[in-house]
């Protein structure tokens, strides 16, 4: 999908705001519902994903089971909103060794488990919204000793609220984000730990 494109700086691959914010992504829903909201918190359109079960109602990007990303930058992030439910996302890796390697990270798990082909892994989410960020190449070193080459395939799964979703070169600080990368808060509803 994106193998024959230029990649340096930002990729997203899912902005909420935008016009057809699942253009390149497919759904699958059962028992729950993927719907473009106004959330509260910062004022803006976000995508909700929600149901009864995490396996059966999620987004996939590409769309075609069979199509793969092509996108060789080794940082994912994810702005999303934690829903204080289960939630879980998938990255599908192809490594040096031409081996497609898949991580799932969810917040029901407590424990990591590295598997051949698979690697589950626990994370933590702060109350409300949370910037994800994923350093696929160390995941892949760290898990299977080999190296990244690109991202294949993304999934995310309910239960949560997602602003964007996008790739980089490296990690970059709040000031070196485009405007259109920061999720702004709304002042009036600023906390401080002044007491």
């Amino acid at each position: 999908m994106f193998r024959n494109t230029y990649q340096s700086g930002f990729l997203s691959i899912l902005y909420s705001v935008g016009a057809k914010p699942l253009a390149i992504w497919t759904k699958k829903v059962r028992n729950g519902h993927i719907k473009r909201i106004t959330d509260n918190e910062v004022r803006s359109l976000v995508l909700e994903l929600a149901g009864t079960n995490v396996a059966t109602t999620y987004i996939s990007c590409p769309p075609d089971p069979r199509g793969v990303l092509g996108i060789k930058l080794p940082f994912l992030v994810m702005i999303i909103k934690n829903m204080k439910k289960y939630f879980t996302f998938e990255i599908t890796v192809l490594d040096d060794k031409d081996m497609r390697r898949r991580f799932r990270v969810s917040n029901y798990q407590s424990t990591t488990r590295v598997r051949p082909f698979a690697c589950t892994m626990p994370i933590g989410l702060n109350n409300g919204w949370n910037q994800i960020q994923f350093n696929l190449a160390d995941f892949t070193r760290r898990a299977y000793g080999t190296n990244y080459i690109e991202t294949t395939r993304v999934q995310i799964h309910a239960n949560c609220r997602v602003r964007r979703v996008y790739f980089s070169d490296r990690l970059y600080t709040e000031d070196e984000l485009p405007a259109e990368f920061k999720l702004y808060m709304p002042l009036c509803t600023a906390k401080t730990n002044a007491t």
